[in-house]
């Protein structure tokens, strides 16, 4: 057999080697990044933060002191995401959950904790700077997405840390006005109702893999059709508080809000097994946050 030789390309030559060296660190470090972005869980942690930048726009915060609220929301939803991930892969791997980055191996879970504890602890900072009180509030409301994460799951009241972590987002954002004033009370109890019922329509898809591996939240134990029916009638309830809670007549928009929110749920859970509902929730929180930057803006 003829020997090879350098013409041939093999062996590789020492530029070549390295540059393909190069090339295959540079794409696992690519390939790690994106399964890291994968696995904050980015489509809920970026309607959350995009629902807090509507309430400080709508509020009135300055400049600086928006960004700054923003930016907290946004850390804690990117610890609160990586902390998720991490919890579940125990159970991820048992149920062969491929789609999360975690079980098909394109992130290791050493760099998802590391990113958990350093999202939350630039969040602590960040929420402080509106102020003690604005800071500790939110971070309770972050404090309780970690529970629901590391206990509260499995258990009768894991509707409870969404509906207190949404319910003292709004009080987040004003607090740290001038004069630290709390929301109006309708404003709160929208919020906590839209979260209660992301919840549920959020565990729909996983109630099957959750059950085989001895996750027993309130959704699981009820079951897909009364979580569904349960999820439209809360966030039903939250577009009625944003609609009817504001003092004066309710506008044609309020009208027409609450029509289509009727509508879009009851299209939307009549198949309560898919991701369909979850995004229905989506769509109808951008509706309200558009009915909110009215009702809230400064005259």
């Amino acid at each position: 057999m003829p020997a090879r030789t350098a013409e041939s390309g093999w062996p590789p030559q020492p530029a070549a080697a390295a540059v393909s060296t190069t090339t295959a660190v540079r794409r696992g470090r690519g390939a790690a990044a994106a399964g890291l972005l994968a696995a904050c869980h980015p489509l809920p942690a970026a309607a959350v933060t995009l629902f807090a930048a509507a309430l400080v726009t709508a509020a009135g915060r300055g400049l600086a002191g928006g960004a700054t609220a923003v930016g907290a929301v946004a850390a804690g939803q990117l610890s609160v995401g990586w902390c998720n991930d991490r919890a579940d892969l125990r159970r991820d791997l048992a149920v062969g959950r491929r789609d999360k980055p975690l079980v098909a191996g394109t992130v290791r879970p050493a760099a998802v904790t590391l990113a958990a504890a350093l999202a939350l602890l630039v969040c602590v900072p960040l929420s402080l700077a509106g102020g003690l009180l604005a800071g500790t509030v939110h971070l309770v409301g972050v404090a309780a997405a970690w529970g629901y994460n590391l206990w509260l799951k499995g258990t009768a009241a894991s509707w409870l840390p969404y509906a207190l972590a949404f319910g003292l987002l709004p009080a987040f954002v004003t607090l740290g006005l001038p004069g630290a004033p709390w929301p109006p009370p309708w404003l709160t109890a929208a919020a906590a109702l839209l979260g209660a019922g992301a919840h549920f329509a959020n565990v729909l898809p996983d109630i099957a893999d959750d059950l085989a591996t001895g996750v027993v939240g309130l959704p699981q134990r009820l079951g897909a059709r009364y979580s569904a029916a349960l999820a439209a009638v809360l966030v039903l309830g939250s577009a009625a508080a944003l609609v009817v809670g504001p003092p004066g007549p309710v506008t044609a928009y309020g009208w027409g809000l609450l029509a289509g929110t009727a509508v879009t749920l009851l299209l939307a859970t009549r198949r309560p097994a898919g991701r369909l509902p979850f995004l229905a929730v989506l769509a109808v929180a951008g509706a309200d946050v558009l009915l909110l930057v009215v009702q809230l803006r400064p005259a």
